[in-house]
């Protein structure tokens, strides 16, 4: 088995098992836009829940690198990858929801939201692959 297939397999089954167990203890969905999107309100009552989140999403994956180091190689400028965040976020805010609540979470409940928009973003994923290797960009 090739190497990066095995750390995709360990990297999805520490989120899938994040995510149970985060259920589990909060009563709530393990969605990352929606718990960072709320980690600055002022009025929030669980900022120090959220802020722990986060900090350990970081550090999980500097600490996974460190353990098990990747190449990682960027070919995109400074405003590319900026603008391709920008567009995640507002992808986010339109979508109700990013990858981790609507991929994993919102679809081990079986919302018809969160299948449809699973597909968007596989289809979205194929379709920007398929365009790279037409286009070679």
């Amino acid at each position: 088995m090739n190497i990066s297939y095995l750390h995709g397999l360990i990297g999805g089954m520490l989120i899938g098992s994040a995510a149970v167990i985060f259920y589990w203890c909060n009563g709530r969905i393990m969605g990352v836009s929606g718990i960072t999107s709320r980690l600055l309100e002022k009025s929030d009552k669980d900022s120090r829940w959220r802020l722990a989140f986060v900090l350990g999403l970081m550090l999980g994956g500097f600490f996974y690198q460190m353990s098990f180091p990747i190449a990682v190689v960027i070919n995109a400028s400074g405003w590319v990858l900026i603008i391709a965040g920008l567009l995640v976020g507002f992808g986010t805010v339109i979508g109700s929801g990013c990858t981790s609540g609507h991929g994993i979470c919102g679809m081990a409940r079986l919302s018809k939201r969160s299948i449809v928009a699973t597909m968007i973003f596989m289809a979205s994923a194929v379709l920007t692959v398929l365009l790279k290797k037409i286009w070679g960009v």
